[in-house]
């Protein structure tokens, strides 16, 4: 998919093979099924970034969203009708310019909280991911066992440093910070009587409906120690990566 949602088209391939050409730098553009991706050639990119995708806005259009990633996060996007642009950004993306750097020199490019949290590093993301979570419970007033198991999980030496979000208000825990991790354990909140639950994954089974249910536990503490104990021994902090974006 592309950022915008859209479907993506192969047209912007010979523009940008033009302008590299005018521009005299060496990159290479590739178009394989709907996607076109260009990428520095010389020097190599870094590693951990993907060649920048580029799709038209609309078929025949001259409108090109742009869409970098790393190590499953995108962290730039932007629309430009300039080919060049597009060019001289993908040179500058492998480079591993910094997201300042990038909207700087091309202001069409732009970063979210998200992904400069990334950049930062993954104490950065957990950071963030902790807080958008009490934002989230406070948000929540009428649901108090959402704040606590919160507020439980966060102070715990283990959990506080690993990679965390929210589903449903169930709680995944991963070691990795890519949308791609795997969930070590999840949490679910206590409600209207019932006790707080971990289990092995963070929705039920959706064709039988089974949890995979590690333990119950009356609060959200002894949600966490019991979540503690299931997790391997010597986890954590969360490092970053893996992952691949969607689609790829």
């Amino acid at each position: 998919m592309t950022p915008s949602g859209l479907r993506p088209l192969p047209e912007p391939a010979g523009a940008l093979r033009r302008a590299a050409a005018e521009l005299a730098l060496d990159v290479t553009v590739v178009t394989e099924g709907e996607v076109t991706t260009v990428a520095a050639v010389s020097p190599p990119p870094v590693p951990s970034r993907r060649p920048l995708s580029v799709y038209p806005r609309r078929p025949g259009g001259r409108d090109l969203l742009v869409s970098g990633w790393s190590r499953g996060i995108e962290l730039v996007n932007g629309e430009t009708s300039d080919p060049g642009e597009v060019v001289r950004a993908a040179v500058a993306w492998g480079e591993g310019r910094s997201l300042g750097d990038l909207h700087a020199l091309f202001p069409f490019l732009s970063s979210d909280e998200r992904a400069q949290a990334h950049e930062n590093g993954p104490d950065a993301v957990v950071a963030l991911q902790w807080r958008r979570l009490r934002e989230e419970a406070a948000d929540a007033p009428g649901f108090p066992e959402f704040g606590l198991l919160v507020e439980a999980a966060r102070a715990d030496p283990v959990l506080g440093r690993l990679s965390v979000f929210s589903s449903h208000w169930v709680l995944g825990v991963s070691a990795a910070t890519s949308p791609r991790a795997a969930v070590e354990v999840a949490l679910v909140p206590g409600r209207d009587g019932r006790p707080y639950r971990v289990r092995e994954y963070l929705h039920p089974d959706p064709e039988t409906g089974e949890e995979r249910l590690i333990g119950e536990a009356g609060t959200a503490g002894e949600a966490v120690a019991l979540a503690v104990a299931h997790l391997p021994a010597g986890i954590g902090p969360a490092v970053a990566g893996p992952g691949e974006p969607p689609g790829r």
